[in-house]
């Protein structure tokens, strides 16, 4: 069975995020949006993952992405969640 895992991958909180920094700037300046305090990017990789259940999906990306250096764990938090099953 197929299962849909999600990864979230950003810059832990003390790093700066000059994307993040730029659209709040934007939000403030040209949209007049004073609501919103603070923007973080992230990326988001969506992997189709053939396991027996959520928990051996989510197993296999979490090895995946810490073997395979997917993200860097010095700068960036990496969040794993399986979102459903085909």
């Amino acid at each position: 069975m197929a299962h849909l895992v999600k990864v979230v991958i950003e810059n832990k909180a003390s790093a700066r995020d000059p994307e993040g920094e730029t659209i709040l700037k934007d939000l403030l300046i040209k949209g007049g949006y004073e609501q919103v305090k603070s923007v973080r990017t992230a990326k988001l990789l969506k992997m189709w993952v053939e396991a027996d259940s959520d928990k051996d999906a989510k197993e296999i990306v979490s090895k995946l992405c810490d073997e395979l250096r997917v993200y860097n764990p010095v700068a960036h938090t990496c969040s794993i969640s399986v979102e459903g099953e085909e």
